[in-house]
């Protein structure tokens, strides 16, 4: 006797999978969260104000919809007059669990990709100002750019190599993956004694000095030394 299969009805159709492209290939990378570490290069949070031998690291989030991938042109959002660039290396998770060690950690790493973590810094620092949270400035629509993923089977790990930015040709961000003060094993570790980590998980590894302001028309072009490169436009 044929069993009968249970089907979920929803009362509004459910929205798609966030997901990433893979370079060379037709299949995808699903989302389930989007992580990211704060200041973790130590000349980018003296910029911010901060002094970094001082600081544990921390996370915020930004939502799998946010991602923008496949897109050749970044939307400027609405109710911002300063938004800025922050290039990041991505880094995707095929497994997770909890209280990890870092060789754990680096095991679960499917693939690594290029993003803009773009901040709606005027909002973001209202929002400092009052004690309140930052999704305001962070988790807004189309606010992670990012490339195509290469798989770590491929590329391996990068944990040294150029990052940079360039506004219009004009380098803005430079660093090197060596100088993040919490590597990439080291902080998906410390990120699963918070959170129970699972694969479709993503996190951007934080940037380097040179934040800044862009403006409609601006044309930024990212690149992570042996992971990729990524181009947009500010619309």
């Amino acid at each position: 006797m044929a069993r009968k299969t249970e089907q979920t009805d929803y009362v509004i159709p459910p929205p798609p999978q966030a997901s990433l492209p893979i370079r060379g290939s037709t299949d995808r990378f699903p989302v389930r969260r989007v992580y990211c570490i704060g200041r973790n290069y130590a000349a980018h949070a003296v910029e911010m104000g901060h002094d970094p031998t001082k600081e544990p690291p921390f996370f915020f989030q930004k939502n799998p919809d946010n991602l923008l991938s496949e897109a050749e042109i970044f939307p400027f959002p609405s109710e911002s007059r300063d938004v800025h660039h922050e290039i990041e290396m991505l880094v995707a998770l095929s497994g997770g669990g909890r209280d990890l060690d870092p060789a754990q950690a680096q095991a679960l790493i499917w693939g690594y990709g290029v993003a803009l973590d773009m901040t709606r810094r005027d909002l973001q620092g209202a929002a400092k100002a009052l004690g309140r949270p930052w999704e305001i400035g962070k988790a807004f629509e189309h606010s992670a750019p990012c490339s195509a993923l290469a798989p770590a089977s491929e590329i391996g790990h990068p944990d040294t190599g150029a990052i940079w930015l360039t506004v219009n040709g004009e380098l803005r961000q430079s660093g090197d993956l060596a100088q993040m003060i919490w590597k990439t094993p080291e902080m998906i570790a410390i990120l699963s004694r918070y959170f129970e980590l699972r694969a479709g998980d993503v996190i951007l590894t934080g940037t380097p000095a040179g934040v800044g302001p862009v403006a409609e028309g601006d044309v930024l072009e990212g690149h992570v030394a042996g992971v990729g490169s990524l181009r947009i436009t500010i619309g």
